[in-house]
């Protein structure tokens, strides 16, 4: 699974704004989140669609969103938010 292109990004650039709008994210590159000097979110692309990792609660390891569709979108923007809290 790679990095998400930037064909991929412009396709979550709706996502990626709200994103950007939480405080205590900073986005070092397009699609790549940190949370202070650690890495928190970032986006992949394969053939069976969109992913994101994001840091877990416990801050030891990623779990993965399928973010191919809306519903999926709004469950990465929820627990990012709630993570961030």
């Amino acid at each position: 699974m790679r990095h998400a292109g930037q064909a991929a990004l412009d396709a979550l650039e709706p996502l990626l704004a709200r994103l950007r709008a939480l405080p205590g994210l900073t986005e070092k590159s397009r699609g790549v989140f940190y949370r202070k000097s650690k890495a928190f979110l970032h986006f992949h692309e394969d053939p069976t669609g969109l992913f994101a990792d994001i840091r877990n609660a416990a801050g030891d390891d990623f779990d993965r969103f399928e973010v191919t569709h809306e519903n999926g979108r709004e469950a990465l923007f929820t627990a990012a938010s709630q993570r961030l809290s």
